[in-house]
C-alpha cells in the first residue's frame, strides 16, 4: 500500500486542529481550548475527507471509482456537517434554555456544525494538503 494514503488523513487532521484552536484563540482574545472539538474554522471533518478525495484525484485520476467514492463522502460529511450538526446544536440551545433553572443539569454543547464558509475553509485547506503530500511523497 502506498504510504501517502495512510498518512494524508493523519496529517491533516494533526494540521487543522491547531489551526482551527489559533483562529478560535484570536477570535475570543484568550486560549480557546473550550472551543477544541466540533465546529469553528476551518472544517476539520472537511478537509480530512477533501484531502483524501485530492490525493486519489492526483494519484489515480478522476476517472477512477475511488474518486468517486471519495467525492460521495465529502458530499455526506459536509451535508451532516452544515445541516444535521447545526440542527442537533439549535437542540441543546433549547435544552439549555429549558433546563437552566435545574442545578444540576450539565450544560449541553450549542455549537457543533458548521458554516458554509467553514467548510469552504477546510475544503481548501484539505485541497492543499493533498496536494503537497502528493509532492512529498511522490508516487509509490
Amino acid at each position: 500500500m502506498d504510504i501517502a494514503y495512510l498518512v494524508t488523513p493523519l496529517i491533516t487532521w494533526v494540521t487543522v486542529g491547531p489551526i482551527k484552536f489559533l483562529i478560535n484563540s484570536a477570535k475570543a482574545r484568550k486560549w480557546a481550548f473550550n472551543l477544541v472539538g466540533n465546529g469553528g474554522f476551518p472544517s476539520n471533518h472537511s478537509a480530512v475527507v477533501s484531502s483524501m478525495a485530492t490525493l486519489i484525484a492526483l494519484r489515480e485520476g478522476i476517472g477512477h471509482p475511488a474518486f468517486g467514492v471519495a467525492v460521495t463522502l465529502c458530499f455526506i460529511v459536509i451535508i451532516d456537517a452544515n445541516s444535521l450538526r447545526q440542527h442537533v446544536g439549535k437542540q441543546a440551545a433549547a435544552i439549555n434554555r429549558l433546563a437552566k433553572e435545574d442545578g444540576g443539569h450539565k450544560w449541553l454543547r450549542e455549537r457543533m456544525g458548521h458554516t458554509i464558509v467553514e467548510i469552504a475553509g477546510g475544503l481548501c485547506t484539505g485541497i492543499a494538503i493533498g496536494h503537497i503530500v502528493n509532492a512529498i511523497f511522490g508516487r509509490g
